[in-house]
């Protein structure tokens, strides 16, 4: 058989049959989570929500809503965080072509038209998609909504730390440093002075001083792994039976875990309240919240508690106390001590990481948010409501499917088969004839060079 060869410059076909292009099976993950939105029937859903955002008869066609928000899950699933990096990944696949709707013969959305799409639909719409994806959950028996449990990490901004300027004048950094050394009297200063003026003082990140131009709502603070960056907080709430998330707010970098966590808990309420009004979930007699000991002081269990929610923190060590005067304060506290210590208590405290690191790994680590590339509060809890929707869609898929991600079926179908052919394997293996060795019947005699 002779050996093709590529040719260097092939002349393409000015026209092509529909009946002679080449469509791959689709993906097996893909379609069946396709099958369970169109099921729910997602697209004229969206399509009711959004119909006020969109003019009858003005402007180009535009991308329908069910189109853009399956668009913002694809990022999720393919860990992909930037618009642009999710219209080019659907335009190459055939598969999500498929998943979005679009034949081969036409364009999928492009980065432009997601974006603007973005902006169009207002923060309440993405709320409403992440309130159908709870619908589902709740159909499949997938949340109980009782004992939740909340915890906070930092999102890293779409903004550099050298370009914040003050509050009051607008000067930047470098600008206010100089100005700072030619006070203490150097007249031309260089950076070697300029360093060692402020490596000595006090509060230089202070965030009410200091803001970034390119994105207010950024806050000056340490991330996880010890940097100090602009950055935001997120903040959910997870039903700690099923890991599902059931709320999701947005914070500044430096807003503390105890300020935060009412506007989480009053969002995770809000939620439930609303699946118990349509009888999706039945209402508990009382709510429970598991958290780490960064949510524990005073005013944040005495609130809880206020609100009808039994709470389960973790207590650091601050030593002997007054009571005198507090008694309302020394109720909560001691009321959660007991209940922490208790058999139950434990067994919260133990599940809390799995539950709640394993969903910010999945839809911040693993779906390429953990740096934002958006700005503004209102346009990063869009794409982080829908990631978040998107995780809970993993969890459905896993009940029916077995696996929530695509890479997830992927790797279990390679050990199926794996397993499969393991005995062929080890057949083959026992079959195998070990080749003979060969003896020479004669001596072997040196070159006389080599001698």
């Amino acid at each position: 058989m002779a050996m093709g060869k590529k040719s260097r410059q092939e002349q393409q076909p000015l026209w092509v049959n529909a009946t002679d292009l080449i469509i791959g099976p689709g993906h097996p993950f893909y379609e069946k989570l396709s099958g369970i939105l169109a099921a729910g029937g997602f697209d004229d859903f969206v399509e009711e929500k959004c119909a006020r955002f969109y003019a009858p008869t003005m402007g180009r066609p535009s991308i329908p809503p069910g189109v853009y928000f399956r668009a913002l899950l694809v990022g999720y699933f393919e860990r992909i965080g930037s618009e642009r990096g999710i219209a080019w990944r659907c335009a190459d696949s055939l598969a999500l072509r498929s998943f979005l709707g679009y034949a081969l013969d036409k364009m999928p959305p492009d980065h432009s038209s997601i974006s603007r799409t973005r902006r169009k639909l207002d923060l309440e719409t993405h709320e409403e998609v992440f309130g159908w994806v709870l619908r589902l959950l709740a159909d499949e028996g997938l949340l109980l909504g009782k004992t939740l449990g909340v915890d906070a990490t930092t999102l890293e901004a779409n903004a550099a730390l050298r370009s914040i300027v003050r509050r009051d004048t607008g000067e930047g950094y470098r600008e206010f440093l100089e100005g700072l050394a030619k006070e203490s009297g150097i007249e031309t200063p260089t950076r070697e002075d300029i360093t060692k003026i402020d490596r000595g003082r006090k509060g230089k990140g202070s965030n009410d001083e200091w803001e970034s131009p390119s994105d207010p709502d950024a806050g000056i603070s340490r991330m996880k792994d010890g940097r100090t960056r602009l950055c935001h907080k997120a903040e959910h709430a997870v039903d700690m039976v099923s890991g599902a998330v059931v709320a999701v707010t947005l914070h500044r970098g430096e807003a503390g875990d105890t300020s935060s966590i009412g506007a989480t808990v009053e969002k995770a309420t809000e939620n439930l309240g609303r699946l118990e009004a349509e009888g999706k979930i039945r209402k508990p007699r009382v709510r429970e919240a598991v958290t780490d000991k960064g949510y524990h002081s005073n005013d944040t269990l005495v609130g809880l508690a206020d609100k009808e929610w039994r709470t389960y923190a973790s207590e650091p060590k601050r030593g002997r106390r007054r009571w005198k005067g507090r008694e309302r304060e020394q109720s909560a506290i001691y009321s959660n001590r007991r209940r922490i210590r208790s058999k139950r208590g434990k067994a919260l405290l133990r599940k809390r990481g799995e539950f709640l690191e394993r969903a910010f790994t999945h839809y911040l680590d693993g779906g390429g948010m953990r740096r934002t590339h958006l700005r503004r509060h209102d346009n990063i809890l869009k794409r982080l409501m829908v990631h978040v929707a998107g995780f809970n869609l993993g969890l459905v898929m896993r009940k029916l499917v077995g696996c929530g991600t695509p890479k997830g079926l992927a790797a279990a179908l390679s050990c199926l088969f794996g397993r499969l052919f393991a005995p062929w394997g080890a057949v083959i293996r026992a079959k195998r004839i070990k080749r003979p060795e060969i003896r020479r019947s004669t001596p072997i005699i040196p070159h006389p060079a080599a001698a």
